[in-house]
């Protein structure tokens, strides 16, 4: 088995500090950080605990130690999904954004060797956003993050529509990754939202966007779906039958068979078994899967890079393309320059 650099394109990160939201705003609905020993903090919503984190979600240099373990050479760094803030004021979410934006610039600045990063932008502001994103390319982000929904608008929507044309036109990645999952009302135990909900959620999106004709619009788009895709690679079948039996229903935006975009987009690697794995490779190509390891939440590979290293069958050609080359093609970095 050959090692070749690891690119880890689904890495999330927090500032170690941020202002009160509440009182720079005026309002609740924000996430406040409370640090406890040092090493460990607190995540809390209007005073309500939302998750225990550890210095791996601030500190690049414990970061850059994990890495040192896992093998990892380099992380893509986004904002934690409940960050994104898309039910606030337009300009408070934007300047919000900035705030994290700046952050993430600062540390990709500061160890430029070892992340990449990609920008939040005010989703809700669909002009904000654009302006956002302008200045996050200038930042030197390779991209940005958004969610799988924007409130009330699916990513077919036209007012996401005037986003991704920016992406497009800037040529900047886009990375969708799950977040207020839906149904959540019914599923109150058992973690279900994140177990059940986050597939459903990039389902969701990935059938928007094909639906929608997005894909269709923007061909040279780039995008990948965190979390495998979720639902979608084991249910494109029923996609294509239910356009070719409703039409009617299914093709009143766009009427290209959703086979026909299998290859257009990426997902991460993010599957927790191997069987789901192959079979991810064989629906979406060898070229559309990119090693992401949700580092460094519980849901994420405890050891990332762990399932792949348990996989020797794969062949060193498609390990290189799912460890390093897709995670360049997406992130539009120099093949030369991360010639690995």
């Amino acid at each position: 088995m050959v090692k070749v650099p690891r690119i880890d394109i689904h890495t999330h990160i927090l500032p170690e500090t941020w202002p009160d939201l509440k009182e720079r705003y005026g309002y609740g609905g924000f996430v406040s950080l409370h640090h406890g020993d040092g090493c460990n903090a607190t995540m809390a919503i209007d005073g309500k605990p939302f998750r225990e984190i550890s210095d791996n979600c601030w500190s690049p240099e414990r970061r850059i130690e994990d890495c040192e373990v896992s093998g990892v050479s380099l992380q893509v760094l986004s904002t934690v999904p409940v960050m994104f803030s898309y039910w606030a004021k337009p300009a408070d979410a934007l300047d919000l954004s900035k705030i994290l934006n700046d952050h993430i610039s600062e540390v990709v600045n500061q160890y430029p060797d070892r992340f990449l990063g990609l920008g939040t932008l005010p989703m809700q502001a669909p002009d904000l956003a654009a302006r956002e994103l302008e200045r996050c390319k200038s930042l030197g982000l390779a991209g940005v993050e958004i969610g799988t929904h924007v409130n009330d608008w699916n990513l077919n929507a036209p007012e996401v529509f005037t986003v991704f044309q920016a992406a497009a036109d800037m040529d900047q990645a886009v990375f969708v990754h799950p977040w207020d999952m839906m149904g959540q009302e019914r599923m109150p135990q058992y973690w279900l939202p994140w177990l059940v909900g986050m597939p459903a959620e990039a389902s969701l999106a990935i059938g928007s966007m094909i639906f929608g004709g997005v894909f269709e619009r923007l061909p040279d788009l780039r995008v990948c779906f965190a979390h495998g895709g979720g639902a979608f690679p084991m249910t494109v079948g029923r996609f294509a039958r239910g356009f070719e039996a409703r039409p009617d229903l299914c093709a009143v935006d766009n009427d290209v068979d959703p086979r026909s975009y299998l290859g257009k987009f990426s997902v991460d690697s993010l599957v927790h078994d191997a069987g789901a794995l192959k079979y991810l490779l064989n629906v979406m190509g060898e070229n559309r899967v990119v090693f992401g390891s949700d580092y460094p939440f519980p849901l994420g590979e405890e050891s990332p890079g762990h399932l792949l290293d348990s996989m020797p069958d794969l062949s060193d050609a498609v390990r290189r393309k799912i460890s390093h080359d897709n995670a360049v093609e997406f992130l539009g970095l120099d093949p030369l320059s991360h010639a690995g």
